[in-house]
Formats: structure tokens, sequence, C-alpha cells
């Protein structure tokens, strides 16, 4: 399964793909110890398969998402991927300080990590929630070269029953509060 999946993300790599995941939605109820072997080194397999850069000559960064895979930030910071997605039960600035990158360089981007059934309340405490997930990252990464950093998602998948005018205010909410971390 894991040289399939390797096969199938290069593909999409050759057909322009500028970015790929590993979502691994069931890795966060394997014991600890299962999921070293179940989850952990077949991730490793599929990462260490995946081509570099795309069409276009750029690098295809790479992210991991393991629902459920908090418990394990340290030794998932050894994967060769760039970042490291988060479900809604993860600390993110805990996770910053494990995973964000140390003097000795930059460490993983962190991706998440709403809960998305946040999008079921009302706009004002979609709003909140936003704040507070943006917040406890902590100061945005702002200069030139690299280091820790951020990308806004939910910890999870939406739901279909979700408002749509909820993700907007959800969006809006994160460009809202985000201009405000960095002026």
């Amino acid at each position: 399964n894991a040289d399939a999946v390797a096969v199938y993300l290069n593909a999409q790599i050759d057909a322009g793909a500028q970015t790929v995941m590993i979502f691994d939605s069931w890795g966060g109820v394997l014991a600890d110890g299962a999921f070293q072997t179940f989850s952990l080194a077949y991730t490793a397999r599929v990462l260490a398969q995946l081509k570099r850069h795309g069409v276009d000559g750029q690098i295809v960064p790479r992210v991991v998402f393991t629902k459920g895979g908090g418990l394990w930030l340290q030794e998932m910071a050894a994967l060769d991927c760039d970042v490291l997605g988060l479900d809604w039960t993860v600390n993110l600035s805990r996770a910053r300080a494990l995973v964000g990158g140390t003097e000795n360089g930059p460490g993983k981007a962190l991706q998440g990590n709403i809960d998305p059934n946040v999008l079921f309340a009302g706009p004002a405490q979609i709003a909140t929630e936003v704040a507070r997930v943006l917040d406890s990252f902590g100061t945005p990464y702002q200069g030139t070269g690299t280091g820790p950093t951020h990308i806004f998602n939910l910890g999870h998948g939406i739901s279909q029953y979700t408002p749509p005018d909820h993700v907007a205010a959800l969006v809006a909410a994160v460009h809202q509060h985000s201009r405000q971390l960095r002026s």
C-alpha cells in the first residue's frame, strides 16, 4: 500500500501538483509501538520514494497529517517532510516548541488545527476560535529566509452539512486576525 501511495503521489507531481500530502486518519488510534510500526514506518517509506521537484523544477513540499498523532510529534519531526498537519487536540505552541525549529534549523511548518465542528457555530464564535488558534501558535515568523510557519487549516475534514456562509466567515476571520498579528 505504501508503494502504491508513493506511485500515486508521484503521478500527482508529474501532473503538476505543487504540494503533496500523506493523510493518515487512523494512525492516532494505534497504541504506542504499533504507531511506529504501522504508521510512522510506512509514512517514511512513502516519503523516501517521492520526487523532490515538480514538472516546473520547483521543490514540491510534503505534508504529513496523522489524526491523533500529537503524542508522537517528536518522532514525526524526523520524517523527511516539510509540514506536519495537526488536528484540534494539539496545542500549537507546544507543537511549535517541539518541531518548529531551533538554532540548528527552521524545523517543520505546522498546518491546522481548528476543530471542523466549530463551523457549526455562529460567525462570532468562529472568529473567537480562529483568534484562539492563531494566537496559540505565537508570534508569526517575519523576515527573510526560513523560520517556523503556520498554515491555518481545519484539524480534519469538513462535514457536508457545514453551512457555506460559515466557511466564508472562517476565511474572513483568518484573514483579519492574521493581518492584525503581522501589523
